[in-house]
């Protein structure tokens, strides 16, 4: 992991060039391709890997999670929808890179990562690239009670089901976007709450993404 944050030319040059690939498979929200092009996502690399940063590639970070794939986190922050001031829960940190997209998108993020390795990295780099969201290590399966309702929730690993705990957590009118599947392809589902008791459902493309651990899954 980096801690050696610089940012130049080349690197803005290269997020440039993310941002029209990210262009040319279809995002459009233009929040969120601002977002993508302002976060240096080579500051979650360590850097003999800084070549692989603005590839559309997901890239290993080690204890057996990746950072995801631009295109990946540029999906589920346009299907979030996300508005100045969202009350955003997280599910699975990881290396932080779509917890900042989230900040920069105006959000008030919650996070929460199971792994302890990971989280100790994260809340060291995050703050010190400016990034400063309320940070929870846990399982994140169950989300964060003491904080809801949330405006959105993403899910950053694929589930097995819709852990009815989240949508429990959800405002009416609010958004979940979880990839749910097996452990080798998951289908990204969005979850709108319509009232107490009902739910819309929309089922989208297919994702590759490490599986979600935790009581409420896997």
């Amino acid at each position: 992991m980096a801690y050696k944050f610089v940012d130049n030319y080349r690197e803005r040059g290269a997020r440039k060039k993310l941002v029209e690939l990210l262009k040319s498979r279809g995002i459009e929200d233009e929040n969120v391709l601002t977002a993508i092009g302002k976060v240096p996502r080579h500051f979650f690399f360590d850097e003999t890997f800084w070549n692989q940063a603005y590839k559309d590639i997901a890239f290993p970070i080690g204890d057996g999670q990746t950072i995801s794939q631009p295109y990946t986190v540029a999906y589920q922050s346009e299907l979030l929808h996300i508005k100045k001031g969202d009350k955003v829960l997280e599910i699975g940190t990881g290396s932080g890179y779509q917890t900042c997209i989230l900040i920069e998108l105006g959000a008030n993020v919650f996070t929460i990562e199971r792994q302890e390795n990971i989280y100790n990295r994260t809340i060291q780099v995050l703050p010190g690239m400016g990034y400063r969201p309320t940070f929870y290590c846990g399982d994140g399966s169950k989300g964060i009670a003491a904080h809801a309702p949330y405006d959105k929730i993403i899910v950053t690993a694929g589930a097995p089901l819709v852990p009815e705990i989240l949508l429990k957590q959800l405002k009416i009118g609010g958004i979940l976007v979880i990839p749910v599947g097996d452990e080798k392809t998951q289908k990204m589902v969005t979850v709108i709450r319509v009232s107490e008791t009902d739910y819309e459902k929309i089922v989208l493309d297919t994702f590759r993404f490490v599986p979600l651990v935790g009581d409420q899954a896997w």
